[in-house]
């Protein structure tokens, strides 16, 4: 049961927490966009992808809760970005650009040269992923971040005959039981090279058992977990989400494999 405290400080939470209560696809997404072209700071938004970020985390907290990965998880990829400084990354599951806004800004902060930068946000909703070009065009971002829209094996196929050659930095946040089926996509049309790194959202809540498994006992992957949260210090154990990322044996040798007790 959730704190008074916390419904408090996230009103949003009291409609995700009722059972019958969906989480996405209902209208909300549209809210978001009247709520920011709405906002009296526009001008300020306008150009600023933290702003922007701010802005959404603002109404998921106190109008509609929303399916992003949320500032907690987002600054843990945004850590392995900076660390990696991958050139082309790869998320499937965009929904509004939350995530794609966070990453794209976070490339563009990791490289001195930003000639020839890209990720591709996939999203199959064309609704949700129109909000989404129309968020990253307001944060300045669409030289970098590019929304494809349709189902994510489409869409790899699609982008593997024409611009995408290598996968730096993989991200699935997507559908969970879809994992496995299009991570093997990247491996069969030749997308992940030695040295990329493959990040999965959700792997324990909701939960993604075959790929876990798939990645763990892949003979040319290593594989580790860390903890993140949707609601950043305040959500319990039972409620934290994994972050599961792994990547190629070849040039990650010195890693070590780390496995969650927890959830």
């Amino acid at each position: 049961m959730l704190s008074s405290d916390l419904t408090a400080k996230y009103p949003s939470l009291n409609k995700f927490v009722d059972v019958n209560d969906v989480e996405s696809h209902d209208g909300r997404e549209v809210a978001l966009l009247k709520y920011i072209y709405n906002h009296h700071a526009l001008d300020e938004l306008r150009g600023s992808p933290s702003a922007i970020l701010g802005v959404i985390d603002e109404f998921a907290a106190q109008e509609e809760f929303l399916i992003n990965i949320g500032p907690d998880k987002a600054a843990k990829v945004r850590e392995i970005i900076q660390q990696e400084k991958p050139t082309v990354m790869v998320e499937l599951g965009g929904y509004v650009g939350y995530s794609a806004i966070y990453f794209g800004e976070a490339m563009r902060q990791a490289q001195e040269i930003q000639k020839g930068l890209r990720l591709w946000s996939l999203e199959f909703d064309p609704l949700v992923a129109s909000i989404a070009m129309n968020l990253i065009e307001l944060a300045g971002l669409s030289d970098i971040v590019k929304v494809v829209v349709g189902s994510a094996s489409d869409s790899l196929k699609r982008l593997a005959k024409k611009e995408l050659v290598d996968i730096d930095l993989l991200f699935l946040d997507h559908v969970e039981d879809l994992y496995v089926a299009d991570l093997k996509i990247c491996e069969e049309l030749g997308l992940l090279k030695p040295g990329a790194l493959v990040v999965a959202d959700n792997i324990l809540r909701p939960g993604a058992p075959k790929y876990r498994e798939y990645v763990r006992h892949h003979a040319h992957m290593q594989s580790w977990a860390i903890k993140g949260l949707i609601v950043p210090g305040d959500f319990e154990v039972s409620l934290a989400h994994i972050l599961e990322y792994s990547n190629t044996e070849q040039q990650r040798m010195n890693l070590k494999l780390v496995e969650s007790s927890s959830c």
